[in-house]
């Protein structure tokens, strides 16, 4: 149905007319019941808007009325837990996933996380995968009565599962191909051989004769069996890095199922907490953790540095904004040692869907001085920057963001 350009109007406004096809008044309804005044928002108006209601004419004050009553019994349609559970579920029959989160957001912040989220156990069944919500929902954890927090714990289960699902293949199959790569043998078996690397090796031994090369060296692709690579992921855990503490997080769980990897999670605020050893469950990962607090980044990489056993073999990656509540110039030298100790150092601004991030401006360009790459990544790229990381390090890293991603330019 192709709507007038006044049903467009009335529809935006709120003042829609009851003659809609049954789509379009549902959709009308849903808007309704979040975006339309109730009782409690005429109730609250300031001074103005009280002066103003005086001196409304009659026929004026009329239409209010009317409007008002039209948009309450649109809004009793989803009353109680049963009608929340109604509409996240029309909401996911009407809008693409894009306008899903945002209106999930916006009830959220009308009528609080416990009323949307934690009313009625099969509104789990109708919410739309959204990292947001996992952030809200493990900051709030420990104010969650028991019930409550069962519930919370199941949302949490089912968009973290998402996630998994969508980022563990592409992951997983990036980062072995790097490892796989990331070593040469020179005398491999015919289904490991490099052929680009062979053949481009061996050009000068063309034979035009017989029409061929004949290879005096033959690259390929070994398997080195233990210890072959150690990535520490140190997150700062401060307000603003709610999002990319969830997303490393989930990230840390399926790296750590990668053999040939020794995955590492370091969280940190002013203290650190090493969350290696608790990788097998992510759920349960995300609610041990505490969003929040100061931020003591010098600390955090100097718990990491005493950890690392091998630096030619180490991929140390910094998830902050850089905004550095210790002790800065310590901070930045021991950058600088790890770097010149071998280590493979990257910092990522933030690992989220929301784009160029808050950050000290600073250090950043500091570090990118040093010749550590220093720039915002989001979950879907993240795998393939890891691939790079292994593959050829940080100058690879370099090439690899130049051609993907937003960094921060030196002055």
């Amino acid at each position: 149905m192709n709507l007038t350009l006044t049903q467009k109007w009335d529809l935006l406004l709120g003042t829609v007319q009851e003659d809609l096809q049954d789509d379009w008044k549902h959709i009308d309804e849903c808007i309704s019941f979040l975006y339309g005044k109730s009782k409690n928002d005429n109730n609250s108006c300031d001074e103005e808007g009280q002066k103003n209601q005086e001196y409304q004419s009659n026929d004026g004050q009329k239409e209010v009325q009317q409007t008002s009553k039209k948009q309450t019994k649109k809004r009793e349609k989803f009353k109680g837990a049963s009608g929340i559970n109604k509409w996240l579920g029309d909401v996911r029959t009407y809008f693409n996933h894009e306008l899903v989160q945002v209106m999930q957001q916006d009830a959220i912040e009308k009528f609080g996380i416990e009323k949307i989220l934690l009313s009625d156990p099969k509104v789990i069944e109708n919410i739309e995968p959204d990292i947001n919500l996992v952030s809200i929902l493990v900051k709030l954890s420990k104010s969650l009565s028991k019930e409550k927090k069962e519930s919370a714990r199941a949302i949490v289960e089912k968009i973290v599962q998402e996630l998994i699902k969508r980022l563990h293949q592409h992951t997983e199959n990036a980062i072995r191909g790097a490892i796989n790569k990331s070593i040469v043998t020179l005398r491999p078996r015919h289904n490991e051989i490099n052929w680009h690397r062979t053949i481009r090796a061996n050009l000068k031994h063309y034979q035009h004769e017989y029409n061929t090369i004949i290879p005096e060296k033959r690259y390929g692709f070994g398997h080195k069996r233990h210890g072959l690579k150690h990535l520490f992921l140190c997150i700062d855990r401060s307000g603003s890095m709610s999002n990319s503490v969830v997303y490393s997080s989930i990230f840390a769980c399926v790296m750590a199922s990668i053999p040939t990897l020794k995955t590492h999670l370091i969280i940190f605020d002013t203290e650190i907490v090493d969350l290696t050893d608790e990788l097998d469950d992510p759920v349960e990962l995300l609610f041990g953790i505490d969003v929040g607090g100061g931020t003591d980044i010098n600390r955090a990489l100097a718990y990491c540095e005493g950890k690392i056993v091998r630096p030619e073999d180490t991929v140390l990656v910094l998830v902050s904004d850089l905004y550095e509540g210790g002790d800065s110039k310590e901070m930045l030298s021991r950058c600088q040692a790890l770097v010149q100790n071998n280590v493979k150092l990257i910092t990522l601004l933030a690992l989220d869907d929301e784009g160029a991030p808050s950050y000290d401006r600073y250090h950043a360009e500091y570090l990118q001085s040093l010749g550590i790459p220093c720039f915002a990544c989001t979950p879907d790229l993240f795998p393939d920057m890891m691939a790079a990381a292994i593959t050829g390090g940080t100058e690879s890293v370099h090439a690899w963001a130049k051609d993907n991603i937003f960094q921060p330019k030196e002055n």
